[in-house]
């Protein structure tokens, strides 16, 4: 029996939300896997940092300016990584709105609402279309959605979130019905408590700590996630490795879900 391939050799990926987190964590690892890497955010100065560091890697890299809840930026976007690299082998939609407002669903403004809708689901939409579209010229494809625990629980007061998440996950199996035709693959990947940029000010605020224990109580290995531990799941996915699966999440939570 032979070891699975996790090699990405000859891939070119496309990553959302690219420029820090989560996001550059599977930038930098499919890069070390052999990707050439094409990384997609907001604010371009931290994006070309990202290119330099996976450039470091030996693979090429292209930072690309954009806001995904906007189908221009988006068919731009695709484009740009189409005509630099030859086509797209791999999309990862990972960008998130980082400032989810904290606040139930009665309390919430319909721009709030609107503004975590684009983002985290409308927009992995419009980027799975634009990219699937190339894919399925190509007869070949693969398709990472960052999901999340908050998609089987109701989280309060991340209503919004929460909802676009399980939205997130019904979307993975429609399209890996609809693709599969094509020899394209769609899963998603579903972070529990990733310490991360977004939530380092927990660690150093006035009792951020006592906030978390009880995460931490609650969670059979007794710890959080590292970007690295999501991104080591994604290249499972974007592999070979995971060629037979399709339509499915891996929960990267410590069994927080089980618990």
């Amino acid at each position: 029996m032979s070891v699975p391939n996790f090699s990405l050799d000859g891939k070119v990926a496309l990553i959302t939300g690219g420029s820090s987190g989560i996001g550059k964590a599977i930038a930098l690892t499919f890069a070390e896997a052999g990707a050439d890497v094409a990384v997609c955010a907001r604010h371009l100065p931290a994006l070309e940092k990202v290119a330099e560091e996976i450039r470091a890697l030996g693979r090429r890299a292209l930072a690309i300016q954009a806001n995904i809840r906007l189908k221009e930026d988006v068919d731009n976007m695709v484009q740009m990584t189409d005509k630099e690299f030859g086509g797209i082998d791999i999309l990862v939609n990972n960008a998130c709105e980082t400032k989810n407002p904290h606040k139930t669903l009665v309390d919430l403004s319909e721009e709030e609402w609107d503004i975590v809708m684009d983002t985290d689901l409308k927009g992995y939409y419009l980027c799975s279309q634009a990219a699937g579209r190339i894919m399925i010229e190509e007869k070949e494809g693969n398709i990472i959605n960052t999901s999340s625990i908050s998609a089987l629980i109701p989280e309060t007061p991340l209503g919004a979130y929460s909802i676009a998440k399980a939205g997130v996950a019904m979307m993975t199996k429609m399209l890996a019905v609809e693709l599969a035709p094509y020899n394209i693959r769609v899963n998603a990947v579903g972070p529990g408590f990733v310490r991360t940029g977004m939530t380092d000010y927990l660690w150093t605020e006035p009792g951020g700590l006592e906030k978390l224990q009880p995460w931490i109580d609650r969670t059979p290995l007794k710890r959080f996630a590292e970007s690295s531990d999501v991104a080591a799941a994604a290249l499972f996915l974007a592999s070979d490795a995971s060629r037979s699966i399709t339509g499915h999440t891996i929960f990267v939570d410590g069994g927080w879900l089980i618990a």
